[in-house]
């Protein structure tokens, strides 16, 4: 199915897949709110995953299909947060808003992907 749609499938299936990463650990750092000396983490991807096709953009698609698939959801431990006194880093309310943001960017990815499946489905159809 790459085929049909360029690299755009499988853009958004690592986009999806790190999205979901994100939501896993957003909802560790919630569950462990009240955990005495736990750090807050968090997960990025978009830089590497940006720096990844740039740099692979050169050589062709294939190659672009490939950076796409070994970009790094990474998990890191969030810096500049205040400590309490018990050594959490949580800010719940940063939690909740950044839980959010995933949620609908995940929502956006999906729609769009199912679009592009239901456009498929019609040609194949002939409707």
């Amino acid at each position: 199915m790459n085929g049909l749609y360029g690299n755009s499938i499988s853009l958004m299936n690592k986009a999806l897949d790190c999205l979901w990463k994100r939501q896993e650990v957003i909802s560790n750092n919630l569950a462990n709110v009240d955990t005495p000396g736990y750090k807050a983490q968090y997960v990025t991807f978009e830089d590497a995953l940006k720096k990844s096709i740039e740099e692979s953009a050169v050589k062709g698609r294939q190659n672009i299909r490939e950076a796409i698939l070994n970009s790094p959801c990474e998990v890191l431990e969030t810096q500049g947060r205040t400590e309490r006194l018990d050594g959490n880093t949580v800010d719940a309310t940063d939690e909740f808003v950044e839980m959010t943001r995933a949620t609908y960017q995940y929502q956006y990815l999906l729609n769009a992907v199912n679009q592009d499946l239901s456009r498929l489905r019609t040609v194949i159809k002939g409707n």
